[in-house]
């Protein structure tokens, strides 16, 4: 297992890291003073219950919810209030909850829109990336089928396909795995887990699939009622008896 998301050896400003995070909404404490950090090359899991502030920290990180206090950088970059846009064109790319894909259009044109989103490159270099993105994950067989013509296993690989398109250096994922079986979630973890090696991505993963947690995590951070209840190894965290009080005792 590699090693987790406080970057042993490393600088401070090392990484994706949230500072002091903290979000209200009327009057609702979303968020309390919540760290983060996570390097490249490492998976951290992010998971708790319902409610817990997960999608909410990732919001914030993505530039889709602004904060009331704290800060996001990467590589000491400060992020903070940055649009979308401009935090996707930084290198730190999200996907929305399940990985939605556009069936009207083949699994090449969904991977395509993704290279574009990020890349200054013409369609046809476009096209010619996510070709050898489906070509290097075994996919190549899928290129031109409609995206609604595909089992939800392979959409939602599609559709993580796509957010690598855009070529980043950290990716937040929300839920990928969310209404896959074992085995589609399985063969998902299973290529996160490849492409995070391959190209030395560090992930945020929001999963309450604790199978795919357990499979690809290296350290996973617990949030309950908007603040950090626990960070460990996968093992140490399922043993963990707030956390198993929390969470874990209603999955």
């Amino acid at each position: 297992m590699t090693a987790g998301p406080f970057l042993s050896g490393g600088t401070h400003d090392a990484g994706l890291v949230s500072r002091g995070v903290s979000v209200r909404f009327e009057g609702l404490q979303a968020l309390d003073r919540v760290d983060l950090r996570v390097g490249r090359g490492h998976i951290l899991g992010l998971i708790g219950p319902n409610g817990a502030g997960k999608t909410t920290l990732v919001n914030v990180m993505s530039g889709f919810q602004v904060s009331e206090a704290g800060t996001v950088t990467l590589e000491g970059k400060d992020l903070t209030g940055l649009s979308p846009h401009h935090i996707a064109r930084a290198g730190l790319v999200r996907t929305f909850q399940g990985m939605r894909v556009f069936g009207e259009l083949t699994a090449s044109e969904n991977i395509q829109l993704g290279a574009l989103a990020r890349n200054r490159m013409s369609q046809r270099q476009a096209r010619s990336a996510a070709g050898e993105l489906l070509e290097s994950l075994g996919l190549a067989d899928k290129a031109d089928r409609r995206a609604s013509t595909l089992p939800l296993g392979d959409e939602r690989r599609i559709g993580f396909l796509r957010a690598l398109a855009a070529q980043p250096d950290y990716l937040l994922l929300d839920e990928p795995a969310a209404g896959l079986n074992d085995a589609e979630s399985s063969d998902l973890a299973r290529l996160i887990d490849e492409a995070r090696r391959r190209w030395n991505i560090g992930i945020v993963l929001i999963e309450h699939d604790m199978q795919v947690v357990m499979q690809v995590c290296d350290t996973v951070q617990v949030l309950d009622h908007g603040r950090t209840l626990t960070i460990g190894s996968p093992d140490e965290v399922r043993t963990n008896s707030d956390v198993i009080a929390a969470y874990l005792g209603a999955q």
